[in-house]
């Protein structure tokens, strides 16, 4: 089971693509580019989707569902956005197939059913909601709108890889329509903040909030701030974005509103979005060389009861004991599997529930049934101990959260201990290569500068930090004047 794991330190990319089909979370579909979810990894997408989801309607967002596809016009009205995804659009130009009559039993597309107007099909929706928020929008009465949807979308990737580049992928996204220049802009931290928060709370994945470079912003935006995570080898992985989108929407759909003075203005508006690229974060940032490794907090399965016995009657009475514990543990909110399926020896059973990331592992043979104890086994630090049979829920509810902070922590330390400080260019260099990771360095705010860096080192610009200090200093590229750090690493 885990064991045959490539591991991290011989070939991280082997290992993360061996790990996510071993532990039954996604495949290949036969559809090139476009991945089949499985259960399991469902499971996982579900508990992140009802908490962002929950978290959402906390601050006032309602969700609603837009069409697929989006006409060609529309979708090339605001013409940053549309010339930032053209190379990515797929795109439809018939609505119908007939027999192809030069080869029996085969279809070929109809050439009298081309459509008068191709449709895009989206990569990104603010096209299509744009245009129908034009239809919603007449006073100061009608705003906020504040929209989510759960969506997939396409963006044509030539090299995919499951979870974190994928031509469909399943996400959210939010679309908000405001009064004011200053409520936009609050609503784009909000979400930012509840990103970071989701990231930190639930998936216990340190972040570092900033906002991106003009080289980096989503298309059609003012600002886009972000969500810099750290993964495991070093590289950064970008976990989430918020897009202040000004009026460029509002002016290329001329959505206008009735002021409370009598006047007609533009709405402003913002876009903010998360996809299952945080399943590939959520692996990358905790899992080891004996499969996945799953915060209690999004763990579909938080514990697994596995019985050791030799006989039926053994097996009643081990069964006995363990659907109490099932009942005691779910009363207490903790989500728990009884796998007393006989086709699976109870070692296979504990590498594959070990591959799969549960949080703990309780086993009960006939031995804990005369000392009345139960094992138990934690997935993220490998230790086994005993525990009276009495304490077991009181134990295993206080382990959630332990587990949860503890997982937090390490990959605190791990990212922490990434953030390195260059002062020049070779130094930046040398830690890229031999250490890798976030490099904070000076950067004289040029889009120059930045491309420049980008194609000798392949390394971005992942963010520019909020919590940077404000100070000069000399470019690490060009020596010219900076007024503070920014974040570069190489990325997904």
């Amino acid at each position: 089971m885990g064991k045959n794991l490539t591991k991290r330190s011989e070939d991280y990319s082997k290992w993360y693509n061996e790990l996510v089909v071993k532990a039954d979370l996604a495949e290949n579909s036969a559809v090139r580019g476009c991945m089949v979810i499985k259960p399991y990894g469902y499971a996982i997408w579900e508990k992140m989707q009802a908490e962002l989801d929950r978290m959402f309607k906390e601050t006032g967002h309602q969700n609603a569902y837009f069409p697929l596809f989006v006409p060609k016009s529309l979708f090339e009205a605001e013409e940053k956005n549309a010339e930032g995804f053209a190379k990515e659009c797929a795109v439809v130009t018939h609505y119908r197939l007939k027999n192809d009559p030069d080869k029996p039993g085969k279809l070929m597309v109809d050439p009298e059913a081309k459509l008068e107007e191709e449709l895009v099909v989206r990569p990104t929706s603010e096209a299509i909601i744009w245009n129908t928020y034009k239809n919603w929008v007449q006073s100061y009465r009608d705003l906020p709108i504040k929209i989510n949807q759960w969506a997939n979308v396409v963006r044509w990737e030539m090299r995919t890889r499951l979870f974190l580049r994928t031509a469909e992928f399943l996400w959210q996204e939010g679309h908000t329509a405001h009064a004011t220049k200053e409520e936009a802009l609050q609503e784009t931290e909000l979400m930012n903040n509840i990103y970071a928060q989701f990231a930190e709370e639930f998936m216990a994945m340190p972040v570092v909030k900033g906002s991106k470079t003009e080289n980096e912003r989503f298309a059609g935006a003012l600002e886009t701030y972000c969500i810099e995570a750290m993964m495991q080898d070093g590289k950064a992985l970008q976990a989430g974005t918020s897009h202040f989108l000004g009026q460029n929407f509002a002016k290329a759909f001329d959505v206008k509103f009735a002021t409370k003075e009598g006047g007609l203005e533009h709405v402003w508006a913002t876009s903010w979005g998360v996809s299952t690229r945080l399943m590939g974060a959520l692996i990358m940032t905790h899992s080891d060389d004996n499969g996945l490794v799953l915060p209690p907090n999004l763990a579909p399965i938080q514990v697994v009861i596995v019985p050791i016995y030799r006989s039926e009657e053994q097996l009643e009475q081990i069964s006995e004991v363990a659907n109490e514990l099932v009942k005691e543990l779910r009363a207490v909110g903790v989500s728990v599997k009884f796998d007393d399926n006989d086709n699976q020896k109870p070692g296979w059973k504990f590498a594959q529930y070990e591959l799969q990331g549960v949080p703990v592992r309780l086993a009960i043979g006939p031995k804990d049934l005369e000392k009345g104890t139960v094992e138990l086994a934690r997935r993220d630090t490998l230790t086994k101990e005993f525990v009276n049979r009495a304490e077991v829920v009181e134990k295993v509810k206080a382990l959630m959260t332990e587990i949860q902070q503890s997982l937090f922590n390490k990959a605190k330390t791990y990212r922490d201990s990434h953030i390195t400080e260059v002062e020049t260019f070779d130094e930046f260099k040398k830690v890229l290569k031999e250490k890798a990771g976030f490099i904070s360095a000076h950067w004289d705010g040029t889009p120059e500068t930045e491309n420049k860096i980008k194609e000798l080192t392949k390394a971005t610009i992942r963010c520019i930090p909020f919590e940077r200090k404000e100070e000069a200093g000399s470019c690490v590229l060009t020596g010219n004047p900076s007024v503070g750090r920014v974040l570069f690493a190489k990325a997904y």
